[in-house]
């Protein structure tokens, strides 16, 4: 998957905490974040420098632009955020892990202090997700890693801006950092696909308003026809999430060799539906087929993508005001886990895409 982002804050709280390989997590976070944060350099230092090409200057001129029209039409809490620029000697700021049961959909739970549980764990050395990827390979869990283009630390750091988003198209860089500033206003512990679908929301409403005060409303359409890719590829996701969680029931009384050739025929369909979906030569979510599908890697899609027209109904039932609408979500993360899940999934079939 592409332009992934994620939750990521650092507390200094290693002395606190108990066990090897959670001191050595914390360890490389915090080296990582910080190596990040004094890396950085002031937005406007690089902008009035002689010394960088034209093509960054004006992608920082318009990250500029961007954190303006956040705060000022969209209510996002901005604060210094993205205020310094720093040069990554990689494509990606930090990778993700994610790890789920062999014959489960489930994915493993990571807690930390104040944040909750997540279902990834985020690493800024592919070495360091490597070997805890090989801890959950020998227990027979499926995994995946997969490159993270931003993460947000809540509002905890100022996060900056750095060359994973000034590599992007210019709509798409000024979506990322719509989507990491909307996790400063609300985070819901343990749910992933609640705080992920919010912020995308965001980020999609955010882009329409932002082409439409640029002059180019037009551009939209392009950006609501990657929607709609995705959407169709989620409803892929579900029908054979569907198939496998039918399997997975199965468990004890389908032998281990069974339950595994089965679940592959699964993947195979769901690779097979996924090509036809691309036969126009369309870049989809997942990349070029074949891709390599297990439990891991459709856990995270469906975590990113689950409850995006939940959202994007209540902002519409808010009349696209977007305090209203912060409020209402605020008012919708207070609910028992149960009701909420309902809440989200009539908001989901009520939704219709405004063109």
């Amino acid at each position: 998957m592409k332009q992934l982002s994620q939750i990521y804050t650092v507390l200094l709280l290693v002395t606190f905490l108990s066990g090897c390989t959670t001191i050595s997590y914390y360890t490389q976070a915090i080296r990582g974040h910080l190596a990040l944060t004094m890396a950085g350099e002031p937005v406007d230092r690089f902008i009035a420098s002689k010394g960088i090409p034209d093509e960054l200057r004006n992608k920082l001129i318009l990250s500029r632009q961007a954190r303006r029209f956040a705060s000022e039409r969209l209510g996002l809490p901005t604060g210094d955020a993205f205020t310094a620029y720093v040069i990554l000697d990689r494509p990606w700021v930090v990778v993700n892990l994610v790890a789920v049961p062999e014959f489960s959909l489930q994915p493993h739970q990571w807690c930390y202090p104040v944040l909750g549980c997540q279902a990834y764990r985020g690493y800024f050395h592919l070495a360091d997700a490597r070997q805890e990827e090989r801890r959950f390979r020998t227990q027979g869990y499926d995994t995946f890693i997969g490159g993270v283009t931003a993460y947000s630390t809540l509002g905890w750091f100022d996060d900056p801006l750095h060359s994973g988003f000034t590599n992007l198209a210019d709509d798409r860089m000024v979506a990322l950092m719509f989507h990491e500033l909307a996790h400063r206003v609300i985070y819901l512990k343990g749910d992933t696909a609640f705080n992920e679908s919010f912020a995308t929301a965001v980020e999609l409403e955010g882009l329409k308003r932002w082409l439409t005060h640029q002059g180019d409303p037009s551009a939209f359409g392009e950006a609501l026809t990657h929607l709609e890719l995705r959407n169709r590829t989620h409803a892929l996701v579900v029908t054979a999430s569907a198939d496998l969680e039918q399997l997975y029931q199965q468990k004890g009384v389908l032998s281990e060799s069974r339950l595994r050739e089965r679940k592959q025929l699964i993947f195979e369909e769901l690779n097979a539906a996924y090509e036809r979906l691309l036969a126009n030569g369309s870049e989809g979510p997942f990349g070029a087929p074949p891709v390599a599908f297990n439990n891991a890697r459709i856990a995270l899609f469906t975590q990113y993508n689950q409850y995006v027209p939940a959202f994007r109904q209540l902002l519409k039932q808010s009349s696209y005001d977007f305090p209203m609408f912060y409020r209402a979500v605020e008012s919708l993360s207070r609910q028992p886990e149960e009701q909420r899940q309902q809440a989200l999934q009539e908001l989901s079939e009520r939704f219709e895409e405004n063109l």
